[in-house]
C-alpha cells in the first residue's frame, strides 16, 4: 500500500491571506478575540517562524510577531475552500479520505506512476488552480506519511520501506495515535519518553500497563499500520429555508425554491458532483412535516433542472392553500461529475 498524506499547512490563515491578495508574504494569523483571551488557531509560515503556534494566545502571539495581520475565524470560507481543495486532489487521485478541512489521506496503490512524482503534480497543480501550498507525506502506513507531511511546510517527505522505526525513534511517544496525556504518563513510568524507547520494550510490559490499547501502540512504535485509506463522500446535500410569517402564495415559495435549487447547482459545481435523487420538504404552520422525492434515469447539476423537479414535487403537496413555515430541498445518489450514469429502469414518485 501507497498513501500519500496532502496537507496544506496552516490551512485557514492561507485561505484568508488568498483572499486578501495584497497580504502576499506577509504574516497571517486566525483566531479568537484577543480582548476574550481568543487563541491561534492557524498561522502561516512567516507568522509560526516568530514563535507564533496553534493554541497560544493571540495577545502573545502579538507580542511575538507585531507586524501579524490577525483575522476571525470563517468557517463559510474555509469549507468552500475545502471543498475545492478536495474536488481538485480527487482529479489526481479518486481514492480520498478527508482528515480535516485542509488535509486528505491519498491510496497512491497500484498507479503507475512513482509516488514522489505523483506528490510533486499534486503540489504544482493545487498552487496553480487554487494559489495554496501543499505538503506531502509519503508511506505505506498512513500514519506515517502523516507524520512525514506534519512539518508545517510545504515540502515532500517519504519514510521509505524500511526506514519506518529509524523515522519514529527520536520522536516523542506523543506523536503516536492514541498517545494523549494519560497514556504518556504510564509510558514514562517504564521509562519510555520516544517512540523509539516504547519499540524496545518487550510487548507483553507494554500490554500489561496500558491493557488491549497497548498492543496497538507497541505495533505503531514499530511502524506497523494496517490501517486503510477510507473513501467518504457525501450522502447529500441540502438547503432550507423559513418563513416568517407563514407563507402560502405559490409564486413566493416557487421563488425561494428556486434561489435554493441555484444554490444547491453551486454546491454541486464546486464539489464536481452531480445527483440522482431531488426531495422535497415542506413543513406546515401545524408542525406537520411531509417529504415528496423523485429518482432519476439520469444524474443532473443545473440549478433549473432542480427547481423544476422540485416545483413539480411541490404540485404534490397543500402548498398554496395551506399555509406553510419552511421549505427544503435535498438532494441524494451523489456521484462524481465524470462518472458515467447507471440506467434505472424506475421513475420513483414516491413520498
Amino acid at each position: 500500500m501507497t498513501v500519500l498524506y496532502a496537507e496544506v499547512p496552516g490551512f485557514y490563515a492561507e485561505v484568508e491571506r488568498l483572499a486578501h491578495p495584497g497580504l502576499s508574504g506577509r504574516p497571517v494569523l486566525v483566531g479568537g478575540d484577543p480582548r476574550k483571551n481568543g487563541s491561534v488557531q492557524s498561522a502561516t509560515p512567516e507568522a509560526r517562524a516568530q514563535g507564533v503556534v496553534a493554541g497560544m494566545a493571540v495577545l502573545e502571539a502579538l507580542e511575538r510577531c507585531p507586524r501579524v495581520r490577525v483575522f476571525r475565524t470563517d468557517m463559510r470560507r474555509y469549507r468552500e475552500a475545502s471543498a475545492q481543495l478536495r474536488a481538485a486532489l480527487r482529479r489526481f487521485v479518486e481514492r480520498l479520505e478527508p482528515a480535516g478541512l485542509g488535509a486528505a489521506y491519498l491510496d497512491a496503490s497500484g498507479l503507475a506512476r512513482p509516488a514522489e512524482e505523483l506528490a510533486r503534480d499534486l503540489a504544482k497543480g493545487i498552487r496553480e488552480e487554487l494559489g495554496l501550498p501543499l505538503g506531502v507525506g509519503i508511506s505505506a502506513a498512513k500514519f506515517l506519511a502523516r507524520l512525514a507531511a506534519e512539518g508545517g511546510s510545504a515540502e515532500i517527505r517519504r519514510v521509505a520501506t524500511g526506514q519506518e522505526r529509524a523515522f519514529l525513534a527520536p520522536l516523542p511517544v506523543e506523536r503516536l495515535p492514541g498517545v494523549g496525556p494519560a497514556t504518556a504518563g504510564r509510558l514514562a513510568a517504564l521509562g519510555a519518553r520516544t517512540i523509539g524507547e516504547v519499540a524496545a520494550l518487550e510487548r507483553g510490559r507494554v500490554e500489561a500497563a496500558l491493557g488491549a490499547h497497548g498492543r496497538t501502540i507497541w505495533e505503531l512504535a514499530h511502524g506497523r499500520d494496517h490501517s486503510r485509506v477510507q473513501p467518504s463522500s457525501r450522502k447529500s446535500l441540502s438547503q432550507e429555508s423559513s418563513f416568517r410569517p407563514e407563507e402560502v402564495d405559490s409564486e413566493t415559495i416557487l421563488a425561494t425554491l428556486r434561489a435554493l435549487a441555484e444554490g444547491l447547482a453551486v454546491s454541486l459545481e464546486r464539489e464536481e458532483l452531480r445527483a440522482r435523487r431531488v426531495t422535497l420538504k415542506l413543513r406546515y404552520v401545524d408542525g406537520e412535516r411531509v417529504t415528496r422525492s423523485c429518482t432519476l434515469e439520469a444524474s443532473l447539476a443545473s440549478g433549473a433542472e432542480i427547481q423544476e423537479l422540485a416545483a413539480g414535487l411541490l404540485a404534490r403537496t397543500q402548498a398554496g392553500t395551506r399555509p406553510i413555515r419552511g421549505v427544503g430541498i435535498v438532494l441524494g445518489g451523489l456521484a462524481p461529475a465524470g462518472r458515467p450514469d447507471r440506467q434505472l429502469d424506475l421513475f420513483d414518485r414516491r413520498g
